[in-house]
């Protein structure tokens, strides 16, 4: 690949900062794997402590590579998340503080038409970029993916599948390749991962860097796991609840998926310059057997059940691995990778590089982080929110509730709500959201 001289210095830079271990004559832009589950519990994975589910080969990516213990997706539910990932921003302040929808009645966002996405910054700095599985930021051109940077897109442009095997929502046929119509047969988690693997070996023969965005339905609800898996799993824990054992295998079957990706890289001679990242859009959903762990609360509450989410970072023999702690958002992973793939950019953004704190334990950050959702139904099209600094968290669960305060440090189960006053922080954290409220008010979302 050719560079100019100063682009090498960036590298040669950028490798000191983030512990990379190679000589900066030699470093390659990474091809980077994106991984995003849906609706992915914090206590479904076995390394983070789930005792009935066996997740191995998401384990050897948070195990050999950098877990983020104190990582935040940006909202509760699944669109405003994807979009702070793919713009690096809140997602209110690019349009999507709720869910996007295929009926107009029922659809709380719209991607800003003027946000370049991440995909469209990496493919200007010589990446090919795809994006396999959901989109879920728009059914019209110009938010499709091909229109927002992504040049090759397979997948489901909608929220949720009604069925794992027809992948329909509301009777509408949301898969393509590209801008056609496609109805292929088969379990969507199946044919999401195969046609990475298809990509993946594509790209073995392109000298050029890659960025896949590999974003999975599952264990999003309606809980459908392949036959095999879940008969497994009540073989393995006599008598275990159906609904339970369902979520369970629907786990182990994606699990058993990213293992097929490695396996491709590895057989490629892929892995040792691709850097794979994983995480999921929101927490479990508590009726639907999802698991938590500790946490209180799921989906769609601002408790930490509804907002904390795992986040990995693997890069074979390059990243050493360990655990940090650092309080981050998943706009933090959009700088992240153009950091590590040598990119300046003057895009503007709210999330930070989280490379600092890659290379340093103690590193800090002491910024005020902030939640959205809007909604309809029982929301009655309001938003809700959360705010954080430090330890300090206020939050509402309806836009019809006082907020409650909680200090993580002493009360990380979130079990003994206080009121804002009771702190001074509460009171600073209520007049930084009120700012972030007027600024967010001037975006139009529809």
């Amino acid at each position: 690949m050719k560079m100019t001289n100063v682009k090498l210095c960036c590298i040669g830079l950028l490798i000191s900062i983030c512990n990379v271990r190679l000589e900066a004559q030699n470093y390659k832009q990474p091809n980077i794997i994106m991984i995003l589950a849906d609706d992915l519990g914090y206590g479904d994975l076995s390394c983070l402590g789930g005792k009935d589910v066996h997740t191995p080969n998401i384990d050897q990516l948070a195990n050999n590579g950098i877990q983020f213990s104190n990582f935040y997706a940006n909202s509760t539910v699944c669109s405003p998340s994807r979009a702070s990932l793919l713009t690096g921003r809140y997602p209110d302040l690019v349009g999507v503080p709720g869910v996007i929808r295929q009926e107009k009645k029922d659809s709380w966002g719209y991607l800003k038409n003027d946000t370049e996405l991440l995909p469209s910054i990496l493919k200007r700095n010589q990446y090919h970029t795809a994006l396999i599985g959901k989109w879920h930021l728009g059914f019209k051109s110009p938010n499709l993916p091909n229109d927002r940077g992504f040049e090759h897109f397979k997948g489901f442009l909608g929220d949720m599948m009604d069925d794992y095997y027809t992948h329909r929502r509301g009777g509408v046929n949301w898969m393509r390749f590209n801008d056609k119509i496609i109805d292929p047969q088969g379990h969507a988690t199946d044919l999401f991962t195969e046609w990475s693997i298809d990509y993946l070996n594509e790209r073995k023969k392109e000298h050029t860097p890659f960025f896949l965005y590999l974003a999975y339905n599952a264990p999003h609800f309606p809980i459908q796991p392949p036959s095999a898996y879940l008969e497994k799993v009540k073989t393995r824990i006599p008598g275990i609840d159906e609904k339970r054992a369902m979520n369970i295998a629907l786990v182990e079957h994606m699990d058993h998926s990213i293992g097929k990706i490695l396996k491709t890289l590895s057989e490629n001679e892929q892995l040792s310059n691709t850097l794979i990242i994983f995480s999921s859009d929101n927490g479990g959903s508590l009726p639907h057997a999802q698991s938590n762990g500790n946490l209180n609360g799921g989906k769609q509450d601002m408790l930490e059940g509804g907002i904390k989410v795992p986040l990995f970072l693997f890069w074979d023999q390059h990243f050493k691995s360990g655990k940090r702690t650092h309080l981050s958002m998943m706009m933090d992973i959009f700088p992240t990778i153009t950091d590590l793939a040598g990119i300046k950019t003057k895009a503007e953004r709210e999330g930070i590089s989280l490379l600092p704190f890659i290379q340093n334990e103690k590193a800090e950050s002491d910024r005020i982080l902030f939640w959205v959702r809007r909604e309809g139904g029982n929301y009655n099209g309001q938003s809700y929110y959360a705010a954080r600094k430090g330890n300090i968290k206020i939050l509402q669960n309806q836009p019809f509730e006082p907020f409650v305060l909680f200090d993580l440090s002493k009360d990380p189960f979130e079990k003994n709500p206080m009121h804002p006053k009771d702190l001074p922080e509460g009171q600073l954290l209520k007049k930084a959201l009120m700012e972030h409220i007027q600024a967010s008010g001037k975006i139009p979302w529809q």
